[in-house]
């Protein structure tokens, strides 16, 4: 997976080609620093140039290369907005959810399986671990979760006791 989702497409703005869309990031501005956009949906991918982005408070307008009347804005309504892995900015601390997935999750020197998902339950998120053992939801607290290696594509956790034993066999 080269593109990561940072946004949806929700609908024309005004007559002249401009999107709106709805961003999937707590720093809507980071808009501003791209140059391209891939729109997805249904099979459907189409790469546009960003010609000018507009943020206002926690919405996004893009003008792309190409699109040019409402029309061809409404038929994009829906789409997917992606963006190249490459064009995320690296967070001063911490990950992205989506550099975690995929990732190998050990307990020991037991290999749980791979990080599939990361659940947002409100409380704390869970890890969706799928491995030889079936799902594992894994909670995502510092006493569980003991070491984070993204560049080397692993997680270390110590399971709550009893987290493995419910599971059927």
């Amino acid at each position: 997976m080269n593109e990561v989702l940072v946004g949806e497409v929700i609908k024309p703005h005004g007559i002249r080609g401009e999107l709106k869309i709805f961003p999937l990031t707590d720093n809507p501005s980071r808009f501003k620093k791209l140059a391209k956009v891939t729109l997805e949906q249904k099979g459907v991918i189409r790469t546009f140039n960003i010609l000018k982005v507009q943020v206002h408070q926690d919405e996004v307008y893009l003008t792309l290369e190409g699109i040019e009347t409402r029309e061809e804005a409404e038929k994009l309504r829906g789409f997917a907005v992606k963006i190249d892995r490459a064009d995320v900015p690296p967070l001063e601390k911490g990950w992205y959810y989506f550099e975690l997935e995929g990732m190998q999750v050990f307990d020991g020197e037991v290999c749980l399986g791979v990080l599939t998902q990361v659940l947002q339950t409100g409380a704390n998120d869970v890890y969706l671990v799928k491995g030889e053992c079936g799902e594992i939801c894994v909670p995502a607290l510092k006493t569980v979760v003991k070491k984070v290696d993204v560049p080397g594509r692993r997680m270390d956790v110590t399971l709550p006791p009893g987290l493995l034993e419910d599971k059927p066999q």
